[in-house]
């Protein structure tokens, strides 16, 4: 059974998105005979880099799901914040060996297009679960 970290980005302005992303996440953990054994909240997708970090660093995790929302908002902020947590996502996969997947949807999108794609939790957790499995072998 693959065993995951789970770090969750709560920014999210406007609605429920990270919340039925998170349960996408947990859905597609059980349908696919993996366990959520740690998960992570932390204030907003900017963040989520340390936390995969401290989830990748143990011994009990296989690879570690990461999801977020990041809405367009007045100003080039959110390529700012996508482009980092993206860099500081990839560092933490190499630095410890240990799959991170990124399940953070935008920047560049409105609220309706994040509510479109809280399918990407559960792809998320899909992917940190094929590619533990495959590099396991």
């Amino acid at each position: 059974m693959v065993q995951l970290g789970l770090v969750v980005a709560q920014y999210d302005k406007h609605g429920a998105v990270i919340e039925e992303m998170e349960h996408g996440a947990y859905e597609a953990a059980a349908d696919n005979d993996a366990e959520i054994v740690a998960s992570v909240d932390v204030p907003g997708s900017y963040d989520t880099p340390l936390a995969a970090d401290r989830l990748a660093r143990r011994s009990d995790i296989d690879a570690v799901a990461v999801l977020g929302a990041i809405i367009s908002g007045d100003t080039d902020h959110d390529q700012v914040i996508g482009n980092a947590a993206a860099q500081g996502l990839t560092d933490v996969s190499l630095d410890r060996d240990t799959p991170v997947t990124l399940g953070i949807i935008g920047p560049g999108m409105s609220q309706d297009e994040a509510e479109a794609r809280t399918d990407k939790g559960a792809s998320a957790v899909r992917s940190a679960i094929e590619l533990a499995t495959e590099l396991e072998q």
